[in-house]
C-alpha cells in the first residue's frame, strides 16, 4: 500500500469538489476550494477521524468496501477508481457486470433530485446510492450490513421489509421482483451474482421457489406503487425506471402528480422526513 500517493489522491479529489457537486449547500464561507474532510467521511459512510488518518499518510488499509464508498463520495471516473484500488495494493472491480461503481455523471443526476426519492440499484437489486429523500422515504440501506441491502434480498427473507407497502400490493411486488430477476438471469449467463442470488433464494424462500417456478418474464419499467409511511401515511408514487445498460444499474426515481393527496404528503416528507429520518426508520426498500 502507498500511503503517500493514497494519500496524495485523495486531497486532490476532496479539492476539485463543490459542496453542489455532491447534493450539498456550502453553507458559512470557505478559507480552501473542495469538500471538507468531514463532508467525504459523510458521504462514504465513514468516520471523520478515518479519513483524516488515510490524508494524513498513517491510516489502516481500506477494505474494497471503503474503497467503493471513497470512490462514489469523491466522484472518481472508472480509471481513477481503479487508480485508487492500485494504490492499496487492491485489484480493482471487473468492468460491466454488475458493478458498484457509479459514473460521476449518473451521481449528478441523483444529487440533483433534491424533491424526489430517487435510488440506484443492480439490476439484481443491490441498493448502490440514495439521495435524501429516498432515505426519508424508505430508510437509508446503506447503513445496513452489506448483505442487508440487496432489494429482493430483504424482501423475500425479512418480513419487515414488506411492513412498508399495503397488504394488498404484496403478491404483486413479489411477482415482479422474481419475473425481473429471471429475466435478469437469462440475459447474464455468465454472471455470477444473477446465479448466485437465485440459488440463495430458491434455498431459503418456499415463496421465491414457488414464484420461480412459474417462469415469469418482466423487466422491471414504469410503475405505479403505494408506500406506508409512518410519518405522512399513504403515498401513491408513479415509479419512472431508467437503465444504464453498459453497468446493469437502475436510476429509480419515485414522483406524485401534482394536486393529489400524495403530492402534498410528499412536500410534507421533504420537511418533517428529512427532519426525523434519525429517528424514524421505514424498515426498507
Amino acid at each position: 500500500m502507498n500511503r503517500a500517493e493514497l494519500a496524495d489522491f485523495l486531497r486532490r479529489g476532496r479539492a476539485r469538489l463543490d459542496p453542489s457537486d455532491v447534493g450539498l449547500t456550502a453553507g458559512a464561507r470557505r478559507r480552501t476550494p473542495g469538500l471538507r474532510r468531514e463532508e467525504v467521511a459523510q458521504l462514504a459512510g465513514m468516520s471523520v477521524d478515518y479519513y483524516t488518518r488515510l490524508e494524513q499518510s498513517r491510516g489502516p488499509r481500506p477494505s474494497r468496501q471503503m474503497l467503493t464508498a471513497l470512490a462514489r463520495a469523491l466522484r472518481l471516473t472508472d480509471d481513477e477508481r481503479d487508480h485508487l484500488f492500485h494504490l492499496t495494493g487492491e485489484e480493482p472491480p471487473r468492468r460491466g457486470g454488475g458493478t458498484a461503481h457509479l459514473r460521476p455523471g449518473l451521481l449528478l443526476v441523483l444529487d440533483r433530485l433534491h424533491d424526489t426519492p430517487a435510488h440506484v440499484s443492480s439490476d439484481c437489486g443491490e441498493m448502490i446510492a440514495q439521495n435524501a429523500m429516498s432515505r426519508a422515504l424508505s430508510g437509508d440501506a446503506l447503513a445496513r450490513p452489506p448483505r442487508d441491502r440487496n432489494l429482493l434480498r430483504r424482501f423475500f427473507l425479512n418480513p419487515t421489509a414488506r411492513e412498508m407497502f399495503p397488504p394488498e400490493d404484496i403478491q404483486e411486488h413479489a411477482r415482479t421482483h422474481v419475473a425481473n430477476l429471471r429475466a435478469v438471469a437469462a440475459a447474464r449467463p455468465d454472471d455470477p451474482e444473477p446465479a448466485a442470488l437465485v440459488a440463495e433464494l430458491l434455498s431459503s424462500s418456499e415463496e421465491f421457489a414457488r414464484l420461480w417456478e412459474e417462469h415469469e418474464v418482466a423487466v422491471r419499467r414504469q410503475s405505479t406503487k403505494r408506500f406506508v409511511h409512518p410519518l405522512v401515511g399513504l403515498l401513491e408514487l408513479d415509479c419512472e425506471v431508467l437503465l444504464n445498460q453498459d453497468a446493469h444499474h437502475l436510476l429509480i426515481i419515485h414522483t406524485a402528480r401534482p394536486g393529489t393527496e400524495s403530492y402534498e404528503r410528499l412536500q410534507l416528507l421533504r420537511v418533517v422526513g428529512l427532519q426525523n429520518m434519525s429517528e424514524i426508520s421505514p424498515s426498507g426498500v
